[in-house]
């Protein structure tokens, strides 16, 4: 492969999760297991919101466009680390891998936007119950979700543009199984001065302004909770909001574990396998959590079941 700038770049190597032969197939197995169980399990959910009248409310609304938004985010790393697997070909072409990165930063915030919209969700249904469906009006939810959208794509053309600018002269190998955005401004021989303060700067502003706005909200839902006078009525208000505090915990504190540790160079590959928990386990996770303790939605999902 030839050295030099940008322009003369063909492709790069994914070295995956193991460079052991023997270990291929079952890696293989794995991921493609967990793969289709993520998408099946999140296609039910939007086929059971969608079809079930009942389910017709800003919650399951943003439940459904969680699921699809995981479909999404686990479809831009898996297939093509199959396919690479299953060809015995590590190769990602420069194309491949811009585009891999901004449907992967598309998506990953675009999760954040929408746990932060569900965490808002559910502090009006808590703090505000008379006027609930007043506030969380159809127009008020898709005014959401589409500023959530915006914003996310515009985040990902910047960070993909941003790539554009940078030369990559003799270290062509991405000790991941996907194309990660910090890895890759690692492996440049450019000036990546600029790029690191766009990609922190994005960070702090769409990573941690989401996740504040999450804490906000379970501060005043702890709060509302602690003045209903019964236990009943604080286990059902809790209960409500347990599933959606998994998925923010697991998502979080798995991404948040992954990217402080890749400080350190000589744990990169050590942080490959780590990602598996935010990028394959936790969208696959998701429906087993807003299903299992969800009485409405598990009565949606058997009716779809022996439609």
């Amino acid at each position: 492969m030839e050295a030099g700038n940008v322009s003369q770049i063909s492709e790069f190597l994914l070295l995956g999760l193991s460079d052991d032969p023997e270990l291929q197939p079952l890696i293989f197995g794995l991921f493609l297991s967990m793969y289709l169980i993520t998408v099946f399990g999140n296609l039910l959910i939007i086929l059971a919101v969608s079809s079930d009248s009942h389910l017709h409310t800003p919650m399951y609304f943003f439940l459904a466009n969680l699921s699809f938004l995981d479909i999404c985010f686990i479809s831009t790393t898996v297939p093509k680390m199959l396919v690479n697997i299953q060809t015995q070909n590590k190769v990602i072409t420069y194309a491949g891998c811009v585009t891999q990165i901004y449907f992967f930063i598309l998506f990953a915030v675009s999760d954040f936007f929408m746990l932060s919209v569900m965490a808002y969700d559910r502090f009006v249904a808590i703090c505000h119950p008379l006027h609930y469906m007043v506030h969380m009006n159809p127009r008020l939810c898709g005014l959401l979700v589409l500023a959530s959208w915006i914003m996310c794509i515009l985040n990902s053309l910047l960070h993909s543009l941003m790539m554009l600018r940078l030369s990559f002269c003799t270290h062509f190998h991405i000790p991941h199984f996907f194309c990660e955005l910090n890895q890759m401004i690692q492996l440049a021989c450019s000036d990546t001065f600029l790029n690191n303060v766009v990609m922190y700067f994005a960070a702090v502003l769409l990573g941690g302004g989401p996740f504040a706005g999450i804490l906000y909200s379970y501060s005043k839902i702890v709060s509302t909770i602690l003045g209903i006078s019964s236990s009943l009525g604080k286990y059902k208000a809790f209960s409500t909001c347990a599933s959606h505090l998994t998925v923010v915990s697991l998502f979080y504190c798995t991404m948040l574990g992954v990217y402080l540790s890749s400080a350190a160079p000589q744990i990169s590959h050590a942080g490959a396998v780590a990602s598996v928990m935010y990028t394959v386990v936790t969208p696959m996770l998701n429906p087993f959590i807003y299903s299992l303790r969800n009485t409405d939605m598990k009565t949606a999902l058997k009716a779809l079941l022996v439609m």
